[in-house]
């Protein structure tokens, strides 16, 4: 089952998030949470499994962080 574990501000940083999680890999997905414009304004969640929620907390707290 997915999870949202973080909320992005648009989709360049929820791309972003996504990247770092794949790149430890973490499984990770990205959907919009409401409407978003052509632009790709909006907020998105960044989604992974449920298994693996504790882990991916960790590293967006490192990836932040640094």
């Amino acid at each position: 089952m997915w999870t949202v574990v973080y909320i992005a501000s648009n989709r360049a940083q929820a791309e972003k998030f996504k990247n770092v999680l794949c790149n430890e890999g973490v499984l990770a997905d990205i959907r919009p949470a409401g409407l978003v414009s052509a632009l790709g304004d909006g907020l998105y969640e960044i989604l992974v499994l449920e298994s693996e929620a504790d882990e991916a907390h960790a590293v967006l707290c490192q990836y932040v962080i640094r």
